[in-house]
């Protein structure tokens, strides 16, 4: 613990000499603005205008030039972008027992290309491929009319591990994987399910499916469909399981606020369980003086699985919670502060129940911006409680972060 408060101490006093740049990933060379224009803080954490452009189905185009004719508005070139980490990693068990990890982009860390951008006045896209294997880890094609100042119609999505909520979200409690306050989850998840109900019931499936969507600057609902499988499962998904988003957004007291709702429902084909789970969270992101703060509350249940009965010889196994006797239970609290020039602080902390068992945490963090797309990071994560009394590896977690958007 003390090598990781003096490593804090080091990415903290480094603020000082923090230089000023410009971010120019994907979508900041198609509208010509910096990366700060979209993120709160930093990436990826969005803040009101990012909001706006992926409201938009990541049709909004600035300095840019397009390719314009009868039915057809593209930027004059596809626009790419390269994502990397590299992470020093350690866990240790209930007695202490200690496994680092050392995670270069072509093994274990990330090495990932974006394209991504404006395919027309109503329809904008992303895919994500890792140039480790090739393959595709995430796509979503958004087809978004505006009608008045809204947005609506229907994103098309699949992933291998960004779940339902991977078709349409702008919050930044965790709901989807991709918006969260750090940039690695740790070793096996640690960071990133102390700070979010979401990702503490691993919400993040394989998802492909559809989704209706309806926005405004109010907020959105999204309904989809959708099987727990990517691109690669044989035949074409049935689309059993099913998702409800509904956020809204609101300017009070000078800070940007959101209040949402999360359910997953339905049983699938391919795994043969049921979805059952509801998260309600709410997130304030506003100044504190000069320094901008955000705080980020989400709550989560996930019903008991079924059990066996003579009409039923095999319990309907809940993907959130597989015990037959007790509800599944997560409440996460996280907040970050950007105390000074590129610097930020994260803490957070959850109160679950697993099992009938407790399963606590507290996570700490920074994250210093070399650049507006280059970041050092570092978080610790300790949990307790009755599911912890055991010798149980992963009960503590710290990684050192290095990553980059190109």
């Amino acid at each position: 613990m003390k090598k990781v408060a003096l490593t804090l101490a080091s990415v903290l006093a480094a603020s000082v000499f923090a230089p000023e740049a410009s971010a120019v990933p994907a979508f900041a060379r198609q509208v010509g603005m910096a990366c700060s224009a979209c993120h709160f803080q930093h990436f990826p954490l969005l803040n009101g205008f990012g909001r706006a452009f992926k409201s938009s189905g990541f049709t909004m185009i600035g300095a840019q030039e397009k390719v314009e004719g009868e039915g057809l508005s593209i930027p004059d070139r596809l626009n790419l972008a390269m994502y990397t980490t590299t992470a020093i990693e350690n866990e240790s068990s209930a007695a202490g027992n200690s496994n680092y990890g050392f995670n270069l982009p072509s093994a274990g860390g990330e090495f990932n290309m974006f394209i991504a951008g404006r395919g027309a006045e109503f329809v904008g896209f992303i895919s994500e491929a890792g140039l480790q294997g090739g393959a595709i880890a995430a796509m979503k094609i958004a087809v978004l009319f505006p009608v008045g100042d809204a947005r609506i119609g229907a994103v098309l999505h699949t992933s291998e591990g960004q779940g339902a909520a991977y078709s349409f979200e702008t919050m930044n409690t965790g709901a989807a994987a991709t918006h969260k306050l750090m940039g690695n989850g740790g070793p096996t998840n640690q960071h990133v399910r102390a700070f979010s109900a979401a990702q503490y019931f691993d919400s993040n499936t394989a998802a492909t499916g559809v989704s209706l969507v309806a926005n405004n600057a109010s907020g959105f609902v999204n309904f989809g469909l959708y099987e727990q499988a990517n691109t690669t499962a044989a035949g074409a998904p049935a689309l059993n399981l099913n998702y409800l988003r509904a956020v809204y957004t609101a300017d009070i007291a000078g800070f940007d606020m959101g209040f949402g709702i999360q359910r997953f429902g339905g049983e699938s084909t391919i795994t043969s369980k049921k979805n059952d789970l509801t998260i309600i969270d709410a997130q304030a992101q506003g100044e504190v003086g000069s320094m901008p703060l955000g705080v980020y509350v989400s709550y989560g249940t996930a019903a008991a699985s079924d059990v066996a009965t003579a009409t039923n010889t095999a319990p309907n196994v809940n993907t959130f919670n597989s015990d037959t006797a007790n509800t599944r239970t997560s409440l996460n609290v996280a907040a970050t502060l950007e105390f000074a020039h590129a610097t930020t602080v994260q803490g957070a902390i959850r109160s679950a129940n697993t099992a009938g068992l407790t399963d606590n945490a507290v996570m700490i963090g920074a994250t210093y911006d070399l650049a507006q797309n280059v970041a050092l990071g570092v978080n610790y994560t300790t949990q307790s409680g009755d599911a912890w009394t055991v010798d149980t590896g992963g009960k503590n977690a710290t990684t050192f972060l290095f990553e980059a958007l190109f």
